[in-house]
């Protein structure tokens, strides 16, 4: 093997050790735009945010410990431009944190039709994976009364047969918590009065057992109307 000359393998040692320096920094460098980044997300920072995603420095589908990401805690504190300023970077919509939640089902929970809009508008899917029990939109929507989100979700075709975990569809949920406006509109569609959750509770029931009375007339009515048809 020819022996380099002393020079030339001074230089090499050198380069070695930038290059391995190089790689010790690297990550932690990293770690610094991702936290600047997600703090930046968290803030509504658009101007950071934009900087970091068009430098390349970050993913735009980091997460946060909790698996939050960009665009989930973006749209959690109501921050439409940080949130379009993520989605130009196409980001995984229907990404879930470690609760289960995306970021349409955030919005869909807080009624926030501007973000829930602008999610929709880029592609966000409102239903699951056939056969696949998870919380969706339009359970979150209906569990906390936001008739709008529920009106503009079975618009853009959210599934009404969905089920959560615990085989609740969102009559279930809208009936359980006294949303009257929502089991409204829920029943003008073909939903389920039959179906039973894993407690073997009908809506109607569900209903009767939290003491909102006036929705279980409602269904029990509805479930009457449809017998005679």
């Amino acid at each position: 093997m020819p022996i380099l000359p002393e020079s030339f393998r001074r230089f090499g040692n050198v380069a070695v050790l930038a290059a391995l320096s190089l790689l010790l920094i690297a990550p932690s460098v990293q770690a610094g735009s991702q936290e600047e980044a997600l703090a930046a997300a968290r803030r509504g920072n658009v101007g950071a945010l934009s900087r970091l995603l068009e430098s390349g420095a970050v993913s735009p589908n980091v997460v946060d410990e909790n698996g939050n990401s960009l665009l989930i805690l973006a749209v959690r504190d109501g921050h439409i431009e940080a949130a379009t300023a993520v989605l130009r970077f196409r980001p995984r919509l229907d990404h879930r944190n470690r609760t289960g939640d995306t970021a349409l089902m955030i919005v869909a929970s807080q009624g926030n039709m501007k973000l829930l809009d602008l999610l929709l508008f880029n592609g966000a899917k409102t239903n699951p994976i056939v056969g696949e029990n998870v919380w969706t939109a339009l359970h979150y929507a209906a569990l906390e009364g936001k008739l709008p989100a529920v009106e503009r979700l079975l618009a853009a075709r959210a599934d009404i047969d969905a089920l959560t975990p615990n085989r609740s569809d969102a009559l279930m949920l809208a009936a359980r918590n006294g949303h009257t406006d929502i089991v409204r509109r829920l029943l003008q569609t073909p939903i389920d009065l039959n179906r039973r959750n894993d407690r073997e509770m009908t809506a109607e029931a569900w209903a009767r057992s939290k003491g909102n009375t006036k929705i279980a007339d409602l269904i029990a009515e509805a479930h009457a109307t449809r017998k005679r048809r």
